[in-house]
């Protein structure tokens, strides 16, 4: 049956039919891998930090993670301590400054940058110290940008100051001359350590991907189009030979049924 030439010419029409579903299914798949690609930004390349963020507003997700390199001014006396701060799985204490830059207008905008960590509180505060005795002048920094965290509730009642978050909003309201000054909505993990401090572990950002699903199940349909295909020559081959099948077997049963019918007539004529 499956031998005739028309079902021979039909199942290689089914063939190039499922081939084609099959090549459009996994052109959707290819489109959607490609659009789940995740876009490398070049975080690892310094850039000006007046290229990647603005102060007033909290950054972009592109820039999250960006090394950035600008000129400022540490102030003194508003270095603060952070504590349970994690770095490469330790808990320590963060020493946190506060720096002015200004704009390319002249106006001064304020920063904070991430100097360091120690494992214990002494050597923070020793640090703390020795950064504060440092002349005010103006230093170039670099280091890794990230957003402002949420501030916490001090569990310590009695220190209503202490702080385990970078938010932005408590440290300006501790620091000095800031009063109708921009702030960035950011903190700068500065790259490397300084003296008595070691340097804050700031991987780079882990890029995240999320595939097309529109795509995948677009490309699931053509798969099930091609199998359909095939199955669809199937049954119809199936059908057919059921019907010469069927045929075939009434035709015997006729056949079979004549002789008798005519055995009959003689019969008859004879009597």
């Amino acid at each position: 049956m499956m031998r005739r030439p028309r079902w021979i010419g039909a199942l290689i029409f089914a063939l190039a039919l499922a081939a084609g579903f099959a090549a459009l299914g996994q052109w959707q798949l290819e489109r959607a891998l490609e659009s789940g690609k995740a876009v490398e930004a070049p975080s690892e390349t310094v850039l000006p930090l007046a290229q990647i963020a603005k102060p007033g507003g909290p950054i972009t997700d592109k820039a999250v993670g960006q090394l950035v390199e600008f000129t400022g001014t540490y102030v003194p006396g508003d270095y603060q301590l952070l504590d349970g701060r994690l770095n490469a799985g330790k808990s320590g204490w963060w020493v946190i400054g506060h720096v002015n830059l200004k704009q390319q207008d002249g106006t001064e905008v304020a920063m904070a940058v991430a100097r360091g960590w120690a494992p214990d509180k002494a050597t923070a505060e020793s640090a703390l110290a020795r950064l504060a005795a440092e002349p005010e002048a103006p230093v170039q920094i670099v280091g890794r940008i990230l957003p402002d965290e949420q501030p916490e509730v001090p569990q310590d009642k009695s220190d209503p100051t202490q702080m385990r978050t970078v938010g932005i909003g408590a440290l300006y309201n501790l620091w000095t001359g800031v009063d109708g000054m921009d702030v960035y909505s950011a903190y700068v993990v500065q790259r490397g350590g300084v003296d008595g401090l070691d340097a804050i572990y700031s991987p780079p950002p882990i890029a995240q991907t999320e595939l097309n699903w529109l795509n995948i199940f677009y490309a699931a349909e053509w798969v099930v189009f091609a199998g359909f295909a095939i199955f669809l020559w199937y049954r119809l081959v199936k059908d057919a030979k059921e019907r010469e099948d069927e045929l075939r077997s009434l035709a015997e049963e006729e056949a079979a049924a004549s002789p008798e019918a005519g055995s009959s007539a003689v019969v008859g004529k004879v009597e």
